[in-house]
């Protein structure tokens, strides 16, 4: 997207003058705000809670925008920026103030603007292990059922192979407890349950990890469409439509395996590539949280998902309310050409920023 687009679209009301980007930008917008709504009813959060959070996110990203505006001249030019207005920015900055709050919620204040950062976990960190290394794998590449007890390969060795902190059955009942290992009294064995470190019943983690996966994947997507030049984050995804409930079940194990495969040759390479820079910086004398010469460590999120919906028949769909042909397409993140008329036959579709649809395709960035 040109810089001059991008800086059309940061003044006042340029969405809403009715240009393509603009009826866009709402359709997006409405796309991603209709499953944070879902979320909240669900969990009883009400609209002023949701209203808040948004109003101190838009303030602080038009203050990130400004860094180097004087105290007195941001109010103005959030106020400006965001429609928010002067009383409400000020209420706003001053809250997210360290002073009077004290350390703890002044930390909490600054990070709302900061991609969270995710605690070590060490049933997450023991899963992974247990699911990628040789030693851990029976001959078929699944995770073995593991002795509690004894030498590797046991459970006892994998958990010591985790970390030294924690005794071994501390952390097998935390596994049980999540769901996600299964302990057999009569043999004494630990078994792998699932097929991912996905909490059971553990409401709480289930929300940190939608807001550190799904934060993470809208961040990368934002900024592909921010971006003046080359997307800089890697963004895929496959559309398909016109399924049967069979064909939806179907395709659940092909995607599960790809997840697998995508696990297998990605963890051993990130800890060989942690193993590395940690022994790099050691050996340059780096403070910890250092690379080598003074750069700061970042961070990588990598991940795959699935959604998939039968919607109701609605016997009194008319015109475009009518389910649409079976087709196959992707999505991309920057503005296409105008579409074709759809096909009755079923067809996949390619597009690019500034290619038609075409009869394949795959999105990337």
């Amino acid at each position: 997207m040109a810089e001059h687009q991008l800086a059309a679209a940061s003044e006042p009301g340029a969405a809403a003058q009715g240009s393509p980007e603009g009826r866009a930008l709402h359709e997006a917008l409405a796309q991603l705000l209709a499953p944070v709504a879902h979320l909240a009813v669900a969990r009883g959060l009400p609209f002023a809670a949701v209203q808040e959070m948004l109003k101190q996110a838009f303030v602080e990203a038009a203050s990130a925008a400004h860094p180097g505006l004087a105290p007195h001249r941001k109010v103005s030019r959030i106020a400006t920026a965001t429609g928010i207005n002067r009383r409400e920015v000020t209420r706003l900055t001053a809250a997210a103030k360290p002073a009077g709050r004290g350390p703890r919620a002044a930390a909490q204040a600054a990070s709302r603007s900061l991609p969270r950062q995710p605690s070590r976990t060490l049933a997450s960190e023991l899963t992974a292990h247990w699911r990628t290394g040789a030693e851990w794998l029976d001959a078929a590449g699944q995770p073995r059922v593991l002795p509690r007890l004894g030498a590797a390969p046991s459970f006892e060795a994998l958990a010591q192979a985790t970390t030294r902190d924690v005794h071994p059955r501390s952390l097998l009942d935390e596994l049980c407890r999540l769901g996600l290992a299964r302990l057999d009294p009569a043999t004494d064995t630990v078994a792998l349950q699932g097929d991912a470190f996905v909490p059971s019943g553990d409401r709480v983690r289930m929300l940190g990890f939608l807001g550190d996966n799904v934060g993470d994947h809208l961040r990368a997507a934002v900024a592909n469409v921010l971006a003046g030049g080359k997307p800089p984050h890697l963004e895929q995804a496959l559309f398909a439509q016109g399924l049967s409930a069979a064909s939806l079940d179907a395709l659940r194990p092909l995607l599960r395996e790809q997840w697998s495969a995508l696990r297998q040759a990605v963890v051993p390479a990130l800890e060989a590539r942690l193993a590395a820079d940690a022994a790099a910086a050691a050996a340059a004398g780096e403070p910890g949280g250092r690379a080598v010469g003074g750069e700061p460590l970042g961070r990588v999120r990598l991940g795959l998902y699935a959604y998939h919906e039968t919607p109701v028949p609605d016997g009194n769909a008319t015109g475009d309310d009518r389910p649409a042909p079976a087709r196959m397409a992707g999505k991309p993140m920057t503005p296409a050409a105008p579409r074709p008329r759809r096909a009755a036959a079923a067809k996949t579709a390619a597009r690019g920023a500034a290619k038609p649809r075409t009869a394949a395709k795959d999105d990337k960035r």
